[in-house]
């Protein structure tokens, strides 16, 4: 079975606000598996008049904080509402990140995203990102799930 999430049900998981919360939806879910995160990179990005005026580029780390954030909604959609209360999902390491494209403002960035393992509180993923089926970037990263600050 797959489900879909819309931005409004990923800001019910996850504890970004805009501008930071990258991802606007969430396809494809297969439980605690594999997911697509969908990120419409437009003109009006918060990084676009910086990051490179006349030529604007997604930042690479902003590619990475998006497949993070697709991990986090994957993992906490996946688990006892209970049981991911809170919490917060933290990165732990990046490896083996490329950015092969660049990613440029009026595009859909699609990241498909799958969890190679879990052990306890540590997670490991690895996800791709595409823009019209052209890979831009790919990755693998480790999060732990903690307990938030009250």
């Amino acid at each position: 079975m797959t489900e879909n999430l819309n931005k409004k049900q990923i800001e019910d998981l996850l504890p970004h606000r805009q501008p930071m919360l990258l991802i606007d939806e969430l396809r494809n879910i297969k439980k605690l598996k594999s997911a697509t995160a969908v990120v419409n990179v437009k003109k009006d990005s918060f990084f676009v008049q910086g990051h490179f005026p006349g030529e604007p580029v997604m930042p690479g780390v902003l590619i990475v904080e998006a497949f993070g954030q697709a991990a986090a909604a994957l993992t906490a959609a996946g688990i006892d509402k209970e049981t991911y209360e809170n919490k917060l999902v933290f990165l732990m390491t990046v490896d083996k990140a490329r950015f092969r494209n660049p990613v440029i403002p009026d595009c859909k960035l699609e990241l498909n995203i799958e969890a190679i393992r879990s052990h306890g509180k540590v997670w490991k993923y690895k996800g791709e990102a595409l823009v019209n089926g052209k890979k831009m970037a790919d990755a693998q990263w480790a999060a732990t799930i903690v307990d938030r600050k009250k």
